[in-house]
């Protein structure tokens, strides 16, 4: 079994696609969530690196968590645009974490950004738009 980082517990929700993809975990802070995973065989390519589609995914896992949570009740919504920008790698065995910034939850269009760091040096950054379901 992987490890998380201290503080960190399993991800509260999870889908059929999630724990496949896992396992994620979360903790929360003042900022909100953050998501973290600890890289696997699984999550690589033939390179040795975690494989730009398991990054997406957690983008889309943190900045759809996020936002959707950033109101009470949370707001139900679904991804409409999302757009990653990668400027370093992960490793096998690496500690990825992703720290979220909401900008803006409207009736709607809602708008995050995330970042993702190892060992503290940001490696990628996400943005997303997200259409508001309204009674979903």
């Amino acid at each position: 079994m992987t490890m998380p980082a201290a503080d960190f517990v399993p991800l509260f929700r999870s889908s059929p696609f999630l724990d496949l993809l896992g396992p994620i975990y979360n903790k929360t802070c003042a900022a909100g969530l953050i998501i973290g995973l600890r890289a696997e065989a699984k999550h690589c390519n033939a390179r040795g690196l975690v494989h730009g589609g398991v990054l997406s995914s957690l983008a889309d896992i943190a900045l759809g968590y996020n936002t959707a949570f950033a109101e009470d009740p949370p707001t139900p919504m679904v991804t409409a645009s999302l757009s990653i920008d990668y400027a370093g790698a992960a490793h096998l065995g690496d500690w990825i974490e992703v720290t979220t910034e909401v900008q803006k939850v409207g009736k709607r269009l809602a708008f995050a950004n995330c970042y993702f760091a190892v060992a503290g040096v940001r490696i990628a950054r996400a943005s997303a738009v997200f259409s508001v379901s309204a009674g979903s």
